[in-house]
């Protein structure tokens, strides 16, 4: 029998159990159910006599005999009762469903092992629905002290399939293949980090001989998963590196020259002169460029991303970013066009609300080449938009688009010469910070930048939590803000299940700050989903332009806006905002060179987590720290939104409580693949046996980013 074999082969696995298995846990071949791993484990190393039996409510084990049957009416039906001995006193084992099978199959006066929770009744212990079997059949098991618990489901248990008869599939298969599971890593690494083979540690991951054993077991099916994620990322980098030409940027010219010298509107910083050589040696290589650009909120992004699309222009190509919104792809067209103002590059917006008459100019000019930078929305991806000559693509917080959507914006690179498509070099953006450990197993094959300093003159955002009872006093502050000439963000909660809730939530708080904020001595700007584009649009530049000094909004406004003389961010609810959407909002004062605030508004209502989140974002305006909370509080699928796309389908390791194992089989990866590229030498076979398998089954490793 082989591991590629479907789960029928397996004894009691019929046609039907295989098909509940497949559609309830994803289990299809001998292989998956082998790595099906226990998620706990019940401890049976202690065995108990009845007189040392403690009114609590732990599971016990016993050995005893039957010394009595009986069976006792009662309301609906009867139960079994027997009476259990052993030396030291008797108890009562009861059964209230399937008696008549239990009755016909119990022994007397046979030793068992029974297992289960105690009742309690006037100082007497009784234990319903014991797990039991005779003391010769324990004794001739695969024996453990502690027993593995499995993921299940309601439709497993109601169809039969308890955690036993999973525990017992199991031993049977193992029993079957243990002979043919083969090594998976070579000697040396087994050596290197002292790992216990693959069958010792799929035995004992299963039935744990001891402690010692489990946590050894548990390390080393770690290690070796997130191992093989790292060569599969590490080996894509090279392939694409090696195959994937791109176009080569070498000249800098007019456009960069010109802009960098004469209309920069300020000194870069340390860190962004870092990201723009590593963008510069990227460009001018002839590989092609996929990076990801981490900064945080504020750090000054859009400055790099400009200034590469510059260098795309010297070289003779077209250069266009992606946003998720309108109001993020306005901001990014009318700041860039600011800077560009007193140049001869050609900048247009492209976005789902742009008139008929011009989009077909936009087309126009993209294909004849004379516009230069596309700035837009998911509008850019449609076929329609033909680039002349697309030679970067920038992609603005990128978690916000499908995989589908970025290889569109990919096929938008035309053939070379030879026939041959050159896609153009990506660069992808994010203010969300990504914790190393994520970094490191989502974006592994990426080349990585980070932003890691503000622009000098920045003061750091005052961070403040007060309870709805403050509220009062938050208006005195507010008020006082605005005598100074400042403007003031109040956001609410939106949250697209109950959006007619949110919305009453928004205009109940528009009222009420309408009536501590009367007009004509204070204007006040609203932004919510459900305006027209352009209502939203002529708020927002009420705002910007400061005919009012308040914007109420939702969400709407959590990346983009950048309004300078903005102060004030109160974020109403603040308990119902995820870490880094708090930190996003944030991130929209503290703009200028004032001191700005941020206060977070909840109810005394706040579980765990969201005193955690509070109390981190009062503490640290880091953003790599918040990240990292965020990444403990919420687990990797759902911050990243890996649980839909199939990335990381981990079945052991857990990149937030695993990391050192994490940072260790990278390490480990990168020299397996500096010294062996291909994996061709013989030591490496089993590795490339492995990782042949996983990319005829793994479609997940997308090509752009």
């Amino acid at each position: 029998m082989n591991l590629n074999h479907p789960v029928t082969y397996i004894k009691g696995v019929s046609i039907a159990r295989a098909e509940l298995l497949y559609s309830e846990l994803g289990i299809k071949t001998c292989r998956d159910l082998l790595h099906l791993f226990p998620f706990r484990y019940v401890d049976k190393t202690q065995f108990y006599t009845i007189n040392q039996l403690q009114e609590n409510s732990a599971e016990v084990q016993i050995v005893g005999k039957i010394t009595g049957l009986k069976t006792v009416k009662q309301k609906r039906g009867s139960r079994l009762v027997a009476t259990f001995s052993d030396a030291t006193g008797t108890m009562e084992l009861v059964w209230f469903k399937g008696a008549q099978w239990i009755k016909d199959n119990l022994k007397a006066n046979v030793p068992y092992v029974i297992y289960g929770k105690l009742n309690w009744f006037n100082g007497t212990a009784s234990m319903p629905h014991p797990e039991m079997e005779t003391v010769q059949a324990y004794k001739s098991k695969l024996q453990m002290a502690m027993q593995p618990v499995y993921p299940s489901t309601e439709k497993l248990s109601n169809k039969g399939i308890s955690n036993k008869v999973m525990r017992g599939m199991i031993q049977d298969l193992l029993q079957q293949v243990f002979g043919v599971i083969e090594e998976t890593l070579p000697p040396y690494i087994l050596e290197e980090h002292q790992l216990v083979d693959k069958r010792e540690a799929l035995l004992n991951i299963h039935f744990p001989k001891s402690q010692e054993l489990l946590a050894k077991s548990q390390f080393r099916l770690k290690f070796e998963e997130l191992f093989f994620i790292q060569i599969q990322l590490l080996q894509k980098k090279i392939i694409r590196k090696a195959k994937l030409k791109g176009y080569v940027f070498e000249q800098v010219g007019d456009a960069f020259t010109n802009f960098y010298n004469n209309h920069l509107p300020f000194d870069l910083t340390n860190a962004q002169k870092r990201v723009l050589k590593e963008i510069r040696k990227d460009a001018g290589s002839g590989a092609h460029m996929n990076r990801l650009l981490q900064g945080d909120v504020g750090s000054g992004k859009t400055i790099v991303a400009l200034l590469t699309m510059l260098l795309a222009i010297d070289n003779g190509f077209q250069a266009t970013i992606m946003a998720p919104t309108e109001i993020l792809a306005a901001q990014h067209f009318y700041g860039i066009s600011e800077l560009l103002k007193n140049t001869n590059i050609q900048v247009e917006l492209l976005t789902g609300s742009t008139k008929t008459k011009k989009r077909r100019e936009i087309h126009a000019g993209l294909e004849e080449g004379t516009l230069h930078i596309l700035v837009g929305t998911h509008a850019i991806l449609e076929d329609k938009v033909q680039f002349n000559n697309l030679g970067i693509a920038i992609i603005d917080e990128q978690h916000r688009f499908g995989v589908e959507q970025r290889s569109k914006l990919w096929k938008k690179g035309r053939g070379n010469e030879a026939g041959g498509a050159i896609p153009p070099h990506i660069l992808v953006m994010t203010a969300t910070p990504i914790p190393r450990t994520l970094a490191m197993s989502v974006y592994g094959d990426l080349d990585v930048s980070v932003i890691d300093e503000l622009p000098p003159g920045r003061k750091e955002i005052k961070t403040v939590h007060r309870y709805d009872s403050h509220r009062l006093a938050v208006f005195k502050f507010l008020k006082d803000e605005i005598a100074k000439g400042r403007q003031v963000y109040i956001v609410y909660p939106l949250i697209q299940e109950s959006e007619a809730m949110d919305y009453k939530d928004l205009m109940d708080g528009y009222e009420s700050i309408s009536r501590e904020f009367p007009t004509p001595q204070y204007q006040i700007s609203i932004v919510h989903g459900q305006m027209k584009p352009a209502d939203k649009d002529y708020e927002m530049e009420r705002f910007v332009n400061g005919e009012t000094q308040i914007m109420v909004a939702t969400t709407v406004i959590e990346v983009g806006v950048n309004v300078p003389n903005a102060s004030v961010m109160v974020i109403e609810s603040a308990e119902r905002f995820g870490l880094s959407q708090l930190h996003q909002l944030r991130g929209r004062v503290g703009r200028g060179a004032e001191q700005s605030y941020c206060i977070l508004l909840s109810s005394f209502k706040l579980s765990s987590d969201g005193k955690t989140r509070l109390q981190t974002m009062v503490d640290t305006s880091d953003g790599f720290k918040i990240a990292e909370v965020d990444l403990k509080l919420r687990g990797p699928g759902n911050i990243m939104g890996t649980q839909q796309s199939g990335v990381l389908n981990l079945k052991i390791a857990d990149v937030v409580k695993d990391s050192s194992i994490l940072y260790s089989a990278r390490k480990t990866a990168i020299e397996v693949m500096n010294d062996d590229p291909g994996l061709a030498k013989p030591e490496n076979s089993s590795l490339n046996k492995v990782v042949s398998q996983l990319r005829k089954k793994t479609g997940i490793w997308s090509n752009i980013s």
